[in-house]
């Protein structure tokens, strides 16, 4: 299709009956189909897409809001795709330039490949920091931890959105809450019955990923990945904060190899609000 034409053609709203044309577009590019990751996805933000006249999508994203429901105090871009047979048209910036401008002036934040860095950083995002993608069978081994872990009850809903907001710096009720149901495991460590950390492992083709990884240090956040790790035979993948640089070395001790290292980038804030200290991996790196 001429690039003038492909310039004609709408955005418009993505919804969940869009979802196996995403995983289609997720595959056009080598990626793993990721159904049950666009489902949150779709459910819990905005998509965005263009469709191909010739059927299914040329383009699409997702923007995940946080904060209060009318004036959002953050946006996280992701699943950014183009179609092989559309890339490198200015498809992709066309899409982005569209989505700064329907956020207004709400700040954002994404995870950029290597790849993706020099178009973001054209539209003005900029590098605030660097996750490392690690996965692999964990091994078991070393010190038992020594903080107490257990499975996450609904009792414990209300104090886990606190301790979120409290770390993450906004709130993110409208993700925490599905995590019962997106989830195989949603555990919480505790200190004389005192909710100090939480995480969950969810499913994504053939590994369980540790997402959200929420600790007040960095021995809680070892006993809560080992808690998870015994409950599943899958591979685990996982994107720390390199500035957690002792849970990373742990990790890789434990069977996790760098996979690789993608830049965090923001718009319009210098840097991702809350405690960096306690949040140790996003739910995943297209939400925050």
């Amino acid at each position: 299709m001429p690039i003038s034409s492909l310039a004609a053609l709408p955005i418009r709203r993505l919804t969940l009956r869009d979802l196996t044309a995403c995983a289609d577009l997720s595959e056009n590019r080598g990626w793993p189909r990721e159904e049950h990751k666009w489902g949150l996805l779709l459910a819990a933000g905005k998509g965005y897409g263009i469709d191909d006249p010739d059927g299914g999508l040329v383009t699409a994203c997702v923007v995940t809001e946080y904060g209060p429901y009318s004036e959002p105090d953050l946006g996280a871009i992701g699943m950014v795709l183009v179609a092989e047979r559309h890339a490198r048209q200015g498809i992709g910036r066309r899409l982005m330039r569209h989505i700064l401008s329907a956020m207004g002036t709400t700040p954002l934040t994404l995870h950029a490949t290597p790849y993706g860095r020099p178009l973001y950083e054209e539209l003005g995002f900029k590098v605030t920091g660097h996750a490392e993608m690690l996965r692999g069978h964990f091994i078991p081994g070393g010190p038992d931890p020594t903080v107490s872990t257990r499975a996450a009850t609904a009792e414990d809903l209300a104090t886990i959105l606190r301790l979120d907001e409290e770390v993450l710096g906004t709130d993110r009720t409208h993700l925490i809450t599905r995590l019962p149901a997106f989830a195989d495991q949603f555990r919480v460590a505790e200190e004389n019955g005192r909710i100090i950390g939480y995480a969950a492992a969810w499913p994504n083709m053939h590994t369980h990923v540790v997402g959200p990884l929420v600790a007040r240090d960095t021995k809680t956040a070892q006993s809560l990945l080992t808690s998870l790790a015994a409950g599943t035979d899958r591979p685990l993948r996982t994107d720390i904060d390199v500035r957690h640089e002792a849970l990373r070395a742990w990790a890789r001790e434990r069977g996790l190899a760098p996979v690789t290292l993608n830049s965090i980038m923001t718009y319009g804030i210098p840097e991702l609000p809350g405690d960096w200290h306690r949040r140790f991996a996003p739910l995943t790196v297209v939400a925050v």
